[in-house]
């Protein structure tokens, strides 16, 4: 493998498994609230069942993933692995990154998760798309290239037949369709969790 293609596996898993080992070892030692596994549980099966399977397999007009990227890639992350791994860094990495974040620059309180809060909205959906970003230009850049067509799925509802180029980085291009999903996920994300722990009336507790 190349120097790269080293770099987003090392990546890929590392932002995969690090919250699978940590986040458990937190709750232990009750440093996070109780509902956090849950939320962790239920953002990868909305990220599984909103893109990441769609996008892996290429089920709807798409190419299946080895099809967009380098043989040695499709070797080191496995195709019927692919979508866990990335489901999982979605979940936890970006998800719960999110939440922690949010908690961090509004003052390590509970209540902007338990009611809707403007600002944490905003943190949120700029985290989600910021790092998305990063990903298309950086690290996922050539099986999401010009050319490479990826599955319709349910949160990517304009699917490749209408996947207009949002600006271009270094001859690297940002595109409508690999933006949308997180788009969307933003505020069925933060609204879903708000629904939840206002049901719950605790989110700041243990």
């Amino acid at each position: 493998m190349t120097p790269e293609q080293t770099r987003v596996v090392a990546v890929v898993y590392a932002s995969a498994l690090a919250p699978l080992v940590v986040v458990p070892l937190l709750r232990r030692r009750r440093v996070v609230p109780d509902w956090v596994p849950a939320v962790y549980a239920a953002s990868f099966v909305a990220c599984a069942v909103g893109w990441e399977l769609w996008f892996t397999y290429g089920w709807v007009g798409g190419d299946a993933v080895d099809l967009r990227r380098a043989p040695e890639l499709s070797a080191a992350i496995p195709i019927h692995v692919n979508w866990v791994l990335n489901s999982l860094a979605d979940a936890g990495t970006i998800c719960l990154g999110g939440l922690l974040l949010v908690w961090l620059v509004l003052g390590r309180r509970g209540e902007p998760f338990r009611r809707w809060h403007w600002g944490a909205f905003a943190i949120l959906g700029l985290w989600f798309l910021g790092q998305n970003v990063f990903v298309e230009t950086f690290l996922y850049h050539d099986q999401l290239a010009e050319g490479k067509r990826l599955s319709w799925a349910p949160l990517v509802p304009t699917g490749p037949w209408w996947n207009p180029t949002l600006f271009e980085f270094r001859d690297r291009t940002i595109t409508l369709q690999g933006q949308v999903s997180w788009l969307l996920m933003a505020p069925l994300f933060y609204g879903g969790l708000v629904a939840y722990l206002a049901r719950r009336g605790d989110a700041a507790g243990n």
